[in-house]
């Protein structure tokens, strides 16, 4: 079942291929070409770009104030100044309806990228998206699934969105106990597909941020107990390892989708 192929030379049967890509963030131009070539693609999240750390001008926040700003704010929480960084933001809403602010930008984005989505997609979110909205902007040939299996050619993909609580305190982000019930409900599949990686010290780290995210105990003892071929996520932008084997399965970070462009793709 070889990955990362874009050959299909001697194939004398169907094949099947899909597109795997997360933290999308806002790369809607990528994102309309995610699907060329493939059967199916899976989305893994995070949509939304709220503040791009690499381009400090791209994003809600800096849309909303400035690009001075952004600066500041991502100093403190790269610094872990997460107590510095939410007094400085909470200075800046002041006398602002956040919400209103957030819910209208985020809106704006899912519009233009759930638009460009080809028939079919298989998605789920992520830690920075919004779960309450995506109904309204899922067409039919997206098939959203958080905690559910779906088969597509012949094999079974499983799917668990959303991220663990962190002083980020993204929109997303759920406790370890209801993580842990979403990916029970899945049980056994050829293809574990989750936003977060596995709690594997290697998977976590990123290598740029120079910390590590959560990763989940109880996708990592799923991984070992039910032996997915493969297990697939992102989250971490620049992790200090992309892929290793736990056990029977290839566990896969596809890639920081905004930046590169690229899909990671799963034939057999």
């Amino acid at each position: 079942m070889p990955a990362g192929s874009n050959s299909r030379e001697g194939d004398t049967a169907r094949r099947t291929r899909i597109h795997v890509v997360s933290d999308v963030h806002g790369n809607t131009e990528a994102l309309a070409r995610a699907g060329d070539g493939a059967d199916a693609l899976v989305c893994l999240g995070d949509l939304v770009l709220f503040l791009d750390y690499a381009d400090h001008s791209r994003g809600i926040f800096p849309d909303l104030f400035g690009v001075e700003n952004a600066d500041r704010i991502v100093e403190l929480r790269t610094a872990r100044r997460y107590e510095e960084a939410r007094d400085f933001g909470r200075g800046l809403w002041a006398g602002l309806d956040r919400n209103a602010a957030i819910v209208g930008a985020v809106r704006h984005q899912y519009a233009e990228m759930f638009a460009v989505l080809p028939t079919p997609t298989y998605a789920t979110y992520g830690n920075v998206d919004i779960p309450d909205l995506w109904p309204e902007y899922a067409r039919p040939g997206t098939t959203v699934l958080d905690g559910e299996r779906v088969e597509i050619g012949g094999r079974v993909f499983g799917f668990v969105g959303g991220g663990l609580r962190t002083p980020m305190r993204t929109p997303y982000e759920i406790s370890d106990e209801e993580y842990a019930a979403k990916i029970e409900a899945v049980g056994e599949v050829d293809v574990l597909c989750t936003h977060i990686p596995p709690d594997v010290p290697e998977l976590t780290y990123d290598t740029v941020a120079r910390r590590f995210e959560r990763g989940s105990r109880a996708l990592l003892d799923a991984i070992r107990r039910t032996r997915p071929r493969y297990a697939v996520f992102g989250h971490v932008h620049q992790p200090l390892v992309r892929r290793m084997r736990i056990g029977a399965t290839e566990c896969v970070n596809v890639g920081h989708f905004a930046s590169t462009g690229r899909p990671w793709a799963l034939e057999w």
